[in-house]
C-alpha cells in the first residue's frame, strides 16, 4: 500500500466516525477555500468522483456541500451537467464593486449611526489582530494565507456589524466572499507595491472617530482601487478577453 492510500484510508476512517452535518460542513470549507484561494479555477468543472477523492468523502456530504456553495454563488449548477466554480470576468468583476458599494456605504453609515462602545472596541480589535499576521506565508513568493484572510474578512464586516439589518449583513458577507476571490488575481502584482495596512488603518480612524462620509470614501476608493488592481493584472499577465484567466 502506497504512502497515499494510507492517507486516503485514514481519512474514510474518521469520516466514518463524524457525523454526516459536521462532515459536510468541513467539506463545505475545504471546497469554499479551494474556491476563494483559486486552487479550484473559476469554470473549473467539480465532478463528484474527482472531489470525493480528493477530500475523502462519499457523495451525501459533497453534494450538501456544493448545493450551499451554490446558494453562496461560489459554485454554479448546470441541469443534466453538474456543478462547476463560478465564472469570473471583468464584466461581473465591475457589477460586484457596484453593488458591494451601494450596499455597503448604507451597511457603514448606519453602523456608525447606531454602534456603540462595543462596537468601536471591536473594529479596533480586529484591526489590531490583522496587523499582526502577515498577508503571505512564505517571505520567498507569495502563498495565500488562510489566518490573514479570515482576520482581512473579520475586520471588514466588524465595520458593518453595527447596521441593523440581519439581512444586509448577509449579502455584504456574501459579496466579500466573491471580491475574495478576484483578489487572489491581482495578488501576483499588488502585494509588492500596496500597503493594505495603512488603508485599513485610515478607514479604522475614520469609523471610530465617527466621520461617515470620509469613512464611505476610504472604504469605497479602498474596493475600487483593489478592482483596478485586477483589471491591470489580468492585461500584464495576457488577459485580453472579458473572461479572467
Amino acid at each position: 500500500m502506497s504512502p497515499d492510500d494510507k492517507i486516503v484510508n485514514l481519512q474514510a476512517v474518521r469520516n466514518a466516525a463524524e457525523p454526516a452535518g459536521t462532515l459536510a460542513s468541513s467539506v463545505y470549507d475545504r471546497l469554499r477555500d479551494d474556491i476563494l484561494s483559486g486552487a479550484l479555477a473559476p469554470d473549473d468543472k467539480l465532478r463528484t468522483e474527482a472531489l470525493q477523492e480528493r477530500y475523502g468523502v462519499g457523495n451525501s456530504p459533497l453534494r450538501e456541500a456544493l448545493n450551499r456553495l451554490s446558494a453562496d454563488g461560489l459554485v454554479t449548477r448546470e441541469d443534466q451537467k453538474g456543478f462547476r466554480v463560478a465564472t469570473a470576468s471583468r464584466a461581473d468583476l465591475e457589477e460586484l464593486v457596484k453593488t458591494r458599494c451601494w450596499l455597503e456605504e448604507i451597511a457603514l453609515r448606519q453602523s456608525i449611526e447606531n454602534g456603540g462602545e462595543e462596537w468601536e472596541e471591536a473594529i479596533v480589535l480586529q484591526y489590531h489582530r490583522l496587523s499582526r499576521v502577515r498577508r503571505p506565508s512564505s517571505e520567498d513568493e507569495y502563498v495565500i494565507n488562510f489566518e490573514w484572510e479570515a482576520r482581512h474578512r473579520a475586520f471588514h464586516l466588524a465595520l458593518l456589524s453595527a447596521c441593523g439589518s440581519h439581512w444586509l449583513m448577509q449579502y455584504c458577507a456574501q459579496l466579500n466572499d466573491q471580491a475574495g476571490r478576484y483578489r487572489q488575481l491581482a495578488i501576483i502584482i499588488s502585494y509588492p507595491k500596496r500597503n493594505e495596512l495603512s488603508e485599513h488603518e485610515a478607514i479604522m480612524r475614520a469609523v471610530t472617530t465617527r466621520n461617515a462620509d470620509e469613512a464611505v470614501r476610504l472604504l469605497l476608493a479602498h474596493y475600487r482601487r483593489t478592482a483596478g488592481i485586477i483589471k491591470n493584472t489580468i492585461s500584464e499577465l495576457g488577459g485580453t478577453s472579458d473572461s479572467a484567466p
